[in-house]
C-alpha cells in the first residue's frame, strides 16, 4: 500500500495547477495541511477509482501519515471523498467517519467530503442519530461538518422540523461555524419558508449568524421580490458602540 500511497501522492504533484493552488489559497486561509493546487474533478475521479481498487487499504495508511505528520490537503480531501464513494457496511464507515472528521482542518476538506456523501440519503434515520453528536463538539469543523451534512442530505419534510431546531441551538463562536448555519437555514428557507421564518422571527441565532442567514436569503433566485422585502424587515439594527 506504501507503493500506491507514493504513485497517488507523484500523480498529485505532477497534476498542480499553480494559478488554481493561489486562487484556492486565498480561499482556504489558515489551513494546517498544505496546498498543491489540484482541482476537485480530478479529485474525485481519483477517489473513485481508489474507492474501487483498494479504498479502505488507502484510508488506513492515509489515517497512519496524519498521525504522523500533516499531509497534503488533497490527500486529506482524497481521505473525505473515498468514505463516501466505498462500498462498505454500517459499522465499517461509521468507523471510518470517526477518524476522518476530528482531522478535518477547513471549510474546503469539511464541505467537498460531505457532498459524497450520498448514502446518508439511503439510511437517513441511521445518520441523522449519528450526525447529531457532532452538533455538540466544541470543534469548528466537527459542528460544521454535521451542518453541512444536514444541508446536504437532510432537509427534506421528515426532518426540517428537527434541523431547524438543531440550527437554533448551535451556540459557537467559530466564523464557519457560523457561515454555516447561516448558509443551512438558507437552503432551509428556499424549501420550506414559513416554518425557516419562524426561526429567524424567533430571534434564536447570535446577531453575525441571524444577518448573514437573511443576506444569503435575499441574495437567492429563488425567493421572490416580495419575500426579500418582507426578510429585510427581521434584519438587527447594529448596536451602537460605547463612546
Amino acid at each position: 500500500m506504501e507503493n500506491t500511497i507514493e504513485k497517488v501522492r507523484s500523480f498529485l504533484i505532477n497534476s498542480i495547477d499553480e494559478k488554481y493552488r493561489s486562487f484556492n489559497q486565498s480561499l482556504v486561509p489558515g489551513e494546517s495541511s498544505e496546498m498543491l493546487g489540484v482541482r476537485i474533478p480530478q479529485l474525485r475521479e481519483i477517489a473513485k477509482r481508489i474507492a474501487r481498487e483498494s479504498g479502505i487499504e488507502y484510508i488506513r495508511a492515509i489515517e497512519e501519515m496524519e498521525k504522523k505528520a500533516p499531509v497534503y490537503h488533497e490527500e486529506l480531501l482524497l481521505h473525505g471523498m473515498i468514505i463516501g464513494y466505498l462500498k462498505c457496511d454500517f459499522d465499517t464507515r461509521t468507523g471510518l467517519l470517526d477518524e476522518f472528521v476530528p482531522v478535518i482542518d477547513s471549510w474546503a476538506v469539511c464541505d467537498s467530503s460531505c457532498m459524497t456523501y450520498k448514502f446518508m440519503k439511503k439510511d437517513m434515520d441511521y445518520w441523522f442519530r449519528y450526525l447529531l453528536k457532532y452538533t455538540e463538539s466544541e470543534r469548528e469543523y466537527e459542528i460544521r461538518f454535521a451542518v453541512v451534512a444536514f444541508l446536504d442530505h437532510f432537509i427534506t419534510e421528515e426532518y426540517i422540523e428537527k434541523i431547524l431546531t438543531i440550527l437554533g441551538n448551535i451556540k459557537h463562536d467559530g466564523y464557519y461555524v457560523k457561515m454555516a448555519v447561516a448558509w443551512a437555514v438558507s437552503v432551509c428557507y428556499v424549501k420550506f419558508p414559513e416554518l425557516t421564518w419562524e426561526l429567524l422571527a424567533g430571534d434564536r441565532l447570535d446577531d453575525f449568524t441571524h444577518q448573514k442567514s437573511i443576506q444569503k436569503i435575499r441574495e437567492s433566485y429563488r425567493v421572490t421580490k416580495e419575500e426579500k422585502e418582507r426578510l429585510a424587515a427581521l434584519r438587527r439594527m447594529k448596536k451602537e458602540k460605547n463612546r
